[in-house]
């Protein structure tokens, strides 16, 4: 792959915050911007408000035309009028989480008010706890008290988790999707692989690359090819590639001769256009120090004892990133904290991505719940 363009500047929604945000690793940023996106409406009671928390590669254009690469929205199945999260009756909002690349404060932002000189591979090492005290200034600045619900996936479940554990009554009810209580060594092993073949990359320039005009774009594609096998399942490749070939059958060692060859060439390709390296490597690293019972002793149950939240845990039973036992073990964690949970296995062949793609079942699961959470609260219809 060669020298990839920068991405053009956009101007996102924001919310900057003069005063700053101190962080758990004890620096203290001393501006915090938390770009973000709404839809539908809030009520005057304030009462019906969604926070979705956005997975590592995805941002927060959740049910819109996405500004970089004129895509679909992320999750615009089910994000929307009538859908399961229904924007005829909630306000929405998504938040790019802090260390993002789409106007939160991150890695490609000014170190000091004082210069233009960006943070890059300096940018100080945060956590999934700082990306969700950064979504609570966004909150408390829209003068929200309690959310209805927070929801997400993946890396997203990982903060619905922290918002629970650590603002449990400014939640009344939280649905992490294909998540876990903490990063196995199996993800962070993955995750590894990606961040080398970033600082591999020429282009890398010890993390400086802004200042030679260019981007690690060949490290960053093969680290994003690699995670997208991840969030795929063997039956999900076989069923879409299986082992057809390209053009002609004659023998090669170079070039993407197999169908999914090119595919993952296309995951890579695209993907280095919309993000930016150190983001990623911000991101990744964030999501293998998460362990919500670490500051419990080694005890989950501990993270919610007393919670007033509702839950819904959701798995899907080809996910191999994320297994349907992590989603079981925060389920006996929070049995064990007395809380009111639930927990669903999505039968599906579609792997990891299963939350983001055409899932019946996951999305009848979804609307189901918000809707007895929402009657239980005396939510209007």
């Amino acid at each position: 792959m060669d020298h990839a363009p920068a991405s053009p500047e956009i101007a996102h929604t924001h919310v900057a915050f003069e005063d700053g945000i101190a962080l758990e690793c004890g620096v203290v940023l001393k501006r915090l911007v938390v770009a973000y996106r709404t839809y539908g409406r809030l009520n005057a009671d304030r009462s019906n408000a969604i926070l979705i928390c956005h997975a590592l590669t995805s941002d927060q254009y959740v049910a819109e035309t996405h500004p970089l690469t004129g895509r679909p929205g992320w999750w615009e199945t089910v994000v929307g009028p009538r859908l399961p999260v229904d924007t005829d009756r909630f306000f929405v909002i998504c938040a790019n989480v802090l260390g993002g690349c789409m106007g939160s404060t991150g890695p490609k932002d000014p170190r000091d008010t004082d210069t233009v000189e960006s943070w890059g591979i300096d940018f100080p090492p945060i956590t999934i706890r700082d990306m969700v005290h950064a979504q609570k200034r966004l909150i408390d600045h829209l003068g929200i008290g309690r959310l209805f619900a927070v929801v997400g996936g993946s890396m997203g479940g990982m903060q619905v988790l922290e918002w629970a554990a650590t603002f449990p009554a400014s939640v009344f009810a939280a649905v992490p999707i294909a998540s876990a209580a903490y990063h196995s060594a199996q993800n962070i092993a993955f995750n590894e692989v990606g961040r080398q073949a970033i600082f591999g990359d020429p282009d890398w320039f010890e993390g400086r690359y802004q200042a030679h005009g260019v981007i690690p774009a060949r490290g960053l594609a093969v680290a994003r090819m690699v995670a997208h096998i991840t969030y795929l399942s063997e039956q999900a490749l076989t069923r879409k590639f299986g082992r057809r070939l390209r053009g002609g059958q004659t023998l090669s060692l170079f070039g993407d001769r197999f169908e999914v060859e090119s595919y993952l060439q296309h995951q890579g390709s695209s993907f280095v256009l919309r993000f930016d390296a150190n983001s990623y490597l911000t991101i990744t690293r964030a999501m293998d120090y998460f362990d919500l019972a670490a500051d419990h002793e080694g005890n989950l149950s501990r993270a919610f004892a007393g919670t007033p939240t509702r839950f819904c845990i959701i798995s899907f039973s080809s996910d191999w990133l994320f297994p349907t036992a992590d989603s079981r073990a925060i389920a006996r964690a929070l049995n064990r904290a007395a809380a009111n949970v639930s927990f669903v296995e999505i039968a599906s062949d579609k792997g990891h991505d299963a939350f983001l793609l055409d899932e019946p079942d996951f999305h009848r699961t979804l609307a189901g719940f918000l809707a007895g959470c929402a009657e239980h609260a005396g939510l209007a219809a």
